[in-house]
């Protein structure tokens, strides 16, 4: 009996779809039928011009019942069209099957990515596009590696996108106290994340604006290494060459130094574990070059789609036959005047 109510509640209807929704137009119609009859009666009827009594007959209340056929009948039709239109519900299931990729960011915070040559500087700037990647990415493993003058795994591989956007987030610059570029260092840090990854594409994107001036490791044996336990490494060299400007003086007057990446060893470095390098002196070219990584490091996700579709009008077409049974129950009894039938 519950289900019976629930169904005809207006939040029930409206969370249907509908096979033939068009038949709905229908509803309109039904009143719009006895209106019809009633005219048609109204004109049509014969009529006795003789008063059996003085004056109007007093109203009551039981003269109402007599319409109430009329609306259990206009309530079964109505139902029937209801019946007629399918109210269905569909439950669908995506199940994801295939491969990801494990990618490990290895992003430089050394000082020299205070320079404003990418705008608001090369931090931020490598920080709002690297973001930009991860929304990109569906069933890989991502994982956050920085560096100064030593390295840290500041985030492990993880699906977790949103943690990953949060450390992303938190990154400054003189976050490790040790200043430098220790680009070596970092890739041996990458290289012990991803070596025990079952991942048959295990990829490092190098970001740094610099040259290795710090650290224990040379970058090209890193990378030797990294190659050898199947790691990718892409290279992406932020800035341009050259005077560049760093912030403004006591005076307010922008400041510019001297800066130099060592665009030989990125070279090197890409060309040693299968990669390649980029160079991006702006936004737009480092927004072009992650876009380019994105393209080339595709996981092989396939979604299989599973609909379950329930159809409800049975439970329509119970409400119309029992409400037209009753109708017919209705039209024997004293609420109906069969002259007028």
């Amino acid at each position: 009996m519950t289900s019976l109510l629930d169904s005809v509640r207006y939040s029930t209807l409206v969370s249907y779809t509908w096979e033939q929704p068009r038949l709905l137009l229908l509803l309109p119609l039904v009143p719009l039928l006895f209106v019809l009859r009633w005219v048609m009666a109204r004109r049509h009827r014969s009529k006795l011009g003789v008063a059996f009594v003085a004056g109007q007959l007093p109203r009551d209340w039981s003269t109402v019942l007599r319409f109430v056929p009329d609306v259990v009948l206009a309530l079964s039709l109505s139902f029937g069209v209801v019946a007629l239109a399918r109210p269905q519900r569909t439950d669908e299931r995506v199940v994801q099957t295939g491969e990801g990729i494990d990618i490990l960011l290895v992003l430089d915070v050394s000082g020299s990515m205070e320079l404003q040559d990418l705008r608001p500087n090369r931090l931020e700037a490598a920080k709002r596009l690297a973001r930009e990647f991860l929304d990109g990415r569906q069933g890989d493993r991502v994982g956050l590696v920085v560096f100064a003058g030593d390295a840290y795994s500041l985030a492990p591989l993880t699906t977790d996108y949103d943690l990953l956007r949060d450390n992303l987030q938190g990154l400054r610059l003189g976050m490790i106290p040790n200043d430098g570029t220790a680009i070596g260092t970092a890739l041996g840090v990458a290289t012990n994340r991803l070596r025990d990854s079952r991942s048959r594409t295990k990829v490092c994107i190098l970001i740094s604006d610099g040259e290795n001036t710090a650290g224990s490791l040379d970058p090209l044996t890193s990378a030797q290494l990294a190659h050898a336990y199947g790691l990718k490494i892409y290279t992406i060299g932020l800035g341009q060459d050259g005077t560049v400007p760093y912030g403004t003086d006591e005076a307010g007057q922008p400041r510019f130094v001297e800066t130099r990446l060592d665009e030989t060893t990125m070279r090197q470095i890409a060309q040693a574990a299968e990669g390649q390098f980029f160079r991006a002196t702006d936004n737009a070219g480092l927004r072009q070059i992650f876009g380019q990584i994105n393209r080339y490091e595709k996981s092989e996700i396939k979604q299989t789609r599973y609909r379950n579709t329930l159809d409800y009008y049975r439970t329509y077409l119970f409400w119309c036959i029992g409400l037209w049974l009753l109708w017919l129950a209705l039209k024997n009894t004293f609420l109906t005047n069969a002259l007028e039938d």
